[in-house]
């Protein structure tokens, strides 16, 4: 087994030999796509790294808690992730919807605040939007386009398996930010993506509450995508109040700022895994 990978930062140094230190107050929280689970063309495709689930089921019962937080249903995190009932994974929770969501696999159930109006109300809208903004010669950049709904809590406009994923994606900006105006909404990009959900719902302010509630004294956050600044942007001010953090990447050439900002760049959800287990080994699993 790998040697726990070594930090490049001062202050990533400091949050891994706190979470080895103190495993007992560590958090370990992860991203989804793109950090436990490879980036594919079709969302619903989407499965954790064949690795992931032992990794953290050999790490989770040494540490405080892990924590999933991810844009998707908390449902469906769990589903493509094989998350429930994983001997060692009884005390992980999942926070779906940008923390609107709670999945605890102590109970295997799904807590959620009431569905936003605006959600149903752009997504109602996209159609005549998409066919609109595709008319004349940008029609065959949007061609591939797709629209993902996130169980009515948010709306996902995909253009990675367009005819040409970033034309598509540069075309759609503007349009898509003033429908998530006009309905009170949020627009975030990511990884080939526009998705519209409620306001106040990010991964930092998740994070954020999750640590506090928690009790945490560090934790290691992994993500791959714009999503997650707000988390990097949490952990940092975090730093402040004395809880230690580890801010780790999980590597892609599409997400440059977020590789800028971390203290740790891995390769990938494989690299993921491989931390996971080099942390497990490292604290006597």
């Amino acid at each position: 087994m790998a040697a726990t990978p070594e930090p490049r930062t001062p202050r990533g140094r400091a949050g891994l030999e706190a979470l080895l230190a103190a495993p007992e107050r560590a958090v370990v929280a992860l991203d989804f796509d793109g950090t436990l689970a490879p980036i594919v063309a079709r969302p619903e495709d989407a499965r954790a790294h064949p690795g992931a689930v032992a990794a953290l089921a050999r790490l989770a019962p040494r540490i405080g808690s892990v924590v999933v937080i991810t844009g998707r249903p908390a449902e469906v995190a769990v589903r493509y992730g094989g998350f429930a009932g994983v001997p060692g994974l009884d005390r992980m929770t999942v926070l779906g919807h940008y923390g609107a969501e709670r999945w605890e696999a102590s109970t295997g159930t799904v807590s959620a605040p009431p569905l936003h109006p605006g959600v149903r109300a752009a997504r109602d809208e996209l159609p005549a939007l998409l066919e609109g903004a595709g008319s004349g010669p940008a029609a065959a950049d949007l061609a591939g386009v797709h629209v993902e709904d996130k169980g009515g809590r948010a709306v996902a406009v995909h253009t990675r398996r367009a005819a040409r994923p970033q034309a598509a994606f540069d075309l759609l900006h503007a349009p898509l930010r003033e429908l998530a105006d006009r309905h009170g909404l949020h627009l975030e990009p990511g990884r080939m993506v526009l998705e519209l959900r409620p306001p106040g719902m990010d991964k930092g302010i998740a994070l954020a509450g999750y640590l506090r509630e928690s009790g945490a004294g560090s934790v290691l956050y992994a993500g791959d995508d714009l999503g997650d600044l707000a988390a990097f942007d949490a952990v940092e001010e975090l730093r402040g109040e004395g809880i230690a953090g580890l801010l780790v990447c999980s590597g892609s050439e599409e997400v440059a700022e977020l590789a800028a900002r971390a203290d740790l760049v891995v390769d990938g959800p494989e690299g993921v895994v491989g931390l996971l287990d080099s942390l497990a080994t490292a604290l006597g699993a």
